[in-house]
């Protein structure tokens, strides 16, 4: 399990003379097996706050701990090393790699992570069936659709047992059946393996799922409350 702690974080780009803070002076802390959500419009630096998070990015101020652990500290290599085996991302993009299978994609990860041959199978299985990619595996990115390709990427993000997964918005271009199918086993996976999961969605079923709301505005926390979710049965 993991926490996370964001201390006066900003998150500042230039274009030309102007200065935009994506994220501006952000305090967050995240305990281990939370299941949050970050909502809020478009430029609201969702998924800015994800990439630092996940040290994709570095904080232009401000400190970021990682189980206690700075990250600004780390090297290059040292937050690879911890996005291989404690991070898993759900891009909005997919990142699959074009010249690979789906399945080949999956096991990509296993692979990086060193995880015997004889347990890939029982790794990746299991996730093929529950995303509906079951006669899919053998096809490329470009052969697959883009609902198709975000779940190749969700079970990418699965199979290397992360401690925490950052996804951004997970069920974009996923029918609402799949969407529901994953919100399901990302929920059982958090309650059952206290997987950490924080989520930047628009998706008014995920922001319900949740067990935790953070509002974004102009790169600031806007509102942050804790609420029952509604029961697996009643999502549609």
């Amino acid at each position: 399990m993991s926490s996370i702690e964001l201390k006066n974080v900003s998150r500042i780009y230039h274009s030309g003379t102007t200065e935009v803070k994506a994220v501006d002076s952000l305090d967050l802390k995240l305990e281990p097996g939370e299941f949050a959500v970050l909502a809020g419009p478009s430029g609201s630096g969702k998924s800015t706050l994800l990439n630092l998070i996940g040290g994709l990015d570095r904080p232009s101020a401000g400190e970021i701990f990682f189980n206690g652990s700075s990250l600004n500290s780390q090297t290059d290599d040292q937050l690879t090393r911890q996005r291989l085996f404690q991070i898993g991302f759900i891009f909005q993009a997919y990142n699959l790699i074009p010249v690979l299978s789906a399945r080949e994609n999956i096991q990509f990860i296993l692979q990086l992570q060193g995880v015997a041959e004889a347990e890939h199978e029982q790794r990746m299985q299991p996730l093929i069936a529950e995303l509906g990619l079951e006669g899919l595996e053998h096809r490329r990115p470009a052969e697959l659709s883009g609902g198709q390709q975000q779940r190749v990427a969700v079970a990418r993000a699965m199979v290397g047992r992360p401690a925490i997964v950052l996804a951004d918005e997970p069920t974009a271009n996923l029918d609402s059946e799949t969407a529901v199918s994953l919100l399901k086993m990302m929920h059982r996976l958090n309650l059952e393996q206290k997987v950490t999961f924080l989520f930047s969605s628009h998706d008014q079923r995920v922001i319900d799922i949740a067990r935790r709301v953070i509002r974004l505005r102009d790169g600031r926390i806007h509102e942050d409350s804790h609420k029952e979710a509604v029961r697996l049965e009643d999502l549609q």
